[in-house]
Parts: structure tokens; C-alpha cells; sequence
């Protein structure tokens, strides 16, 4: 693929290049991605387990990939955004695929959109690509995690033999719609008539269980056909086959994730004659499920908390695990968002937890201001005494202004956006390899 002023294996080149090309980042819609991948001919001959949801969908897919591979088989896992590297979004088992075979999938996939005469947006872009690469690879089972709602997703050309919704509430609401009955609506079209629909949300909105009924999915819901016990250190399971018993807990933090645990294991039962995985395997995949930047704990005294939370509903996930792990001292928030996000909703949901809030602007078009989220902080309730909010210039130097005032027995707590969280972590893996 000849592309002018593109180096072909120049990863940076080609993703300046993907960003360049679309007027915006999403356009919501099938037709022009469904055409592309049409022309590339991507039919997938093996299993594919679909995960949508508001919140809680990588931690669904990092345990599906580990029990998956616990078991042997080579799982293509696709996800996004993306912390540190693009790399991050399309692994194979259990490896980010390199920059020279991204490089070859994306000129396969503007081959194929050229010759289609349409447009790609980024993220249209990285689904194709992903898909490429694993047909490439001949993986035995492809987890595709939606990027956003379902319905109009690119991730929805592939019809899935598993679909999984992790849970449903209010977000990007100019494209999904302003209640849970609509965002149930748009998020539940990822299911598929006379396949697994798995649901791990308590309140399920009746947009979903209409939808799956009307097109005869095998819905499965959270604490009707599937659930679980906690016990002392271990848990069990209950589902479509009967229970499983002294599960260990997940290696992944907080409150939210024995629930998401069940929802992988309510998948995994009902496509056991795809994919046969033996409790051994389920276990040893509880324990090695790894998620950067989900209540990521990277230091103890003080401890410094890595969380994406960007919206309410997972701001109040954070504020309960924040209050399942008290501290004696005060917790700093190294805090941004971006500016069409509900930022007066995420801190009327965390500043119970907050005695300071450090505050900066996240590099992106779409990054609300300091000042805009200081004054969205005071709406919430949270009044601004004894320099209790302060201003930086960027996220490092917040992060560098918290360590230098935490003690011990503090704790930091960054989180707002996948973009506050990648600039610390990016920092944090700067400093360890000087």
C-alpha cells in the first residue's frame, strides 16, 4: 500500500495517518465498515464472545483472555482506548501484536476502504484491522470488546456466538440516549437470535430483556440464572451448569469484580462445547487477569491508586472500593476529564473520599479546562478551603506535586480519564527504567 509521505512501517506514521483521515472521531453507523470488510473478505472460522457494557468490560475480557489461554487456546483479544501504547488494543495470545504487522493490517484495511471509496473512522479502522490479524493468525477464539453502545458499533459486523453486557448506565448519552431504558436498547443489540446473551447487570433495564426475548436469545441475567456466594477468601459460583465451589478471588481489584467473574463464567458455561475449560484452568484465569489502570494499586505507603473512571456509575464503583481500603491520612485526586463527560456527576460520587483534588488539563481537543472543573467540583458540594484544590500545569506535575506532599500513611488516587491515568502511568515506567 503506497500511501504519499507514509513510511509503510512506521506505526506512528500510520496512526497520524487513521487520525487524519475521518472529519471526526466516530460516526455511528455499519454500512461503510460492513462494505470495507466485505471487500476483505474477514469471515471468522472460530468462536467469537462479544463484551459490551458502560463499565467493567476490560476486566471482563482480561479474565476471559487468561482463563482461555489457561486452557490452551490462542485467544485474539481486541479492546480500547488504550493506556500507553496502540499495541495495547489487539493482543494475541496474551502478546500485543508488533508495529510492522499493525502496519501490514492497515494497509490491507485502506486497500480495501480505496477500493471501497469510503471513509473509516479510527476506531472502524482498528476493529477491521484486529479481525484481519487474527483470521491471520488462525486464533481459536476472538474476544471483541465494544467500543460504544452496540448497536452501531463496528465490533457489531461480527456476529457473535457469545455476547456478554457487563452493566448499563448513563453515558455518552448525546449518541446512546439520556436513561438506561434507551442506553439498554442500543447496548443489547450486540445479541444474536439462538445464541448466549449474557447480562451482569442487578437492575436489568426491560429494554434489554424485551429485546433479547424478541429476537430469541438464550438470556442469561444476573441473580436469576446465574450468580454467586461469597464466602471467607473464596467464593462460588452458581449458572447454566449448577455450581462451581472455593473459587479463589479475582487477582483484579474491587468491589465489581466477582460479579464481572460471573458473567465470564455464565459465557463460558454456555459455550463449554465450543470452548470445554476445566475449573483448574477457570481458577488459574481468576489469578492471573491482569488490567492496567482498573484500581491499579502501584505503591503502598503511600498508596497510589490507578483508576479510569470516567464516569458516575464507575466513579461510585471507585468510591466504594476507595472506602473498602481506608487510609489514615488524606487521599489526593490527580484529576481530569474531558469536557463532554458528566465531570459534576463523578465527583458528587467521590468527594466523600477526597480531601484534595489536584487538578490540570488532559492534552486532547476534547479536554475540559482547570477552571471549568474546579467550578463543576464546587457544584457538587465541594467546597475549596485550606487550598483544597489546586492547579497544574500537567498531569506529571500534579503527580509529582502529590508525592511530594503525601506521607506514608496517605494516598494518591489518580483517575478521571484514560488519558490522566496513561500520562502517570507513562511517567511512573519513564522513572523506573532511568
Amino acid at each position: 500500500m503506497d500511501v504519499p509521505g507514509l513510511t509503510a512501517d512506521s506505526l506512528a506514521d500510520w496512526l497520524h495517518y487513521l487520525e487524519s483521515l475521518h472529519p471526526s472521531a466516530i460516526e455511528m453507523g455499519l454500512e461503510r465498515v460492513a462494505n470495507v470488510r466485505f471487500e476483505l473478505g474477514l469471515i471468522p472460522r472460530f468462536p467469537v464472545i462479544t463484551v459490551g457494557g458502560t463499565n467493567g468490560k476490560g476486566s471482563v475480557c482480561a479474565m476471559l483472555e487468561a482463563m482461555l489461554q489457561s486452557a490452551g487456546y490462542q485467544a485474539g483479544c481486541y479492546t480500547s482506548p488504550h493506556l500507553l501504547r496502540f499495541n495495547e488494543r489487539i493482543r494475541i495470545d496474551g502478546k500485543d501484536v508488533e508495529d510492522t504487522k499493525l502496519c501490514q493490517a492497515f494497509a490491507r484495511v485502506e486497500a480495501a476502504r480505496l477500493d471501497c471509496h469510503t471513509s473509516l473512522t479510527f476506531f472502524e479502522f482498528g476493529t477491521l484491522a484486529a479481525m484481519y490479524l487474527f483470521i491471520q493468525a488462525r486464533v481459536d477464539v476472538a474476544i471483541l470488546e465494544i467500543g460504544l453502545g452496540g448497536r452501531l458499533d463496528a465490533v457489531n459486523i461480527f456476529d457473535p456466538d457469545c455476547a456478554i453486557l457487563t452493566s448499563i448506565d448513563l453515558d455518552h448519552i448525546e449518541y446512546l440516549g439520556d436513561t438506561r431504558e434507551k442506553i439498554g436498547f442500543e447496548k443489547a443489540a450486540i445479541f444474536r437470535r439462538g445464541k448466549p446473551a449474557i447480562c451482569a447487570d442487578i437492575d436489568v433495564p426491560d429494554s434489554v430483556y424485551q429485546h433479547a426475548t424478541k429476537i430469541g436469545a438464550q438470556f442469561h441475567r444476573f441473580s436469576k440464572e446465574f450468580g454467586f456466594q461469597l464466602k471467607d477468601k473464596q467464593w462460588d459460583f452458581w449458572g447454566p451448569k449448577g455450581w462451581r465451589y472455593s473459587l479463589p478471588i479475582p487477582s483484579l481489584r474491587g468491589n465489581k469484580q466477582l460479579q464481572n467473574a460471573s458473567a465470564c463464567l455464565a459465557a463460558l458455561d454456555t459455550v463449554h462445547e465450543l470452548l470445554p475449560v476445566s475449573m483448574s484452568d477457570i481458577r488459574q484465569g481468576l489469578l492471573k487477569a491482569a488490567v492496567p489502570g482498573r484500581f491499579q494499586v502501584v505503591s503502598t505507603q503511600p498508596m497510589i491508586i490507578l483508576d479510569v473512571a470516567h464516569n458516575p456509575a464507575a466513579a461510585a464503583v471507585l468510591a466504594q472500593n476507595l472506602a473498602a481500603t481506608p487510609c489514615a491520612g488524606r487521599t489526593y485526586a490527580v484529576f481530569s476529564m474531558l469536557q463532554d463527560k458528566d465531570i459534576q456527576g463523578v465527583v458528587q460520587k467521590l468527594k466523600d473520599e477526597i480531601d484534595v483534588w489536584l487538578l490540570f488539563p488532559i492534552q486532547s481537543p476534547r479536554a475540559a479546562t482547570v477552571g471549568h472543573i474546579a467550578e463543576e467540583i464546587g457544584n457538587a458540594g465541594f467546597s475549596d478551603i485550606n487550598q483544597s484544590i489546586c492547579r497544574f500545569s500537567d498531569g506529571v506535575e500534579a503527580f509529582a506535586f502529590a508525592c511530594e506532599q503525601a506521607s506514608k500513611n496517605d494516598r494518591i488516587c489518580i483517575f478521571g480519564s484514560f488519558y490522566t491515568v496513561g500520562d502517570v502511568l507513562n511517567h511512573l515506567h519513564m522513572s523506573s527504567r532511568e
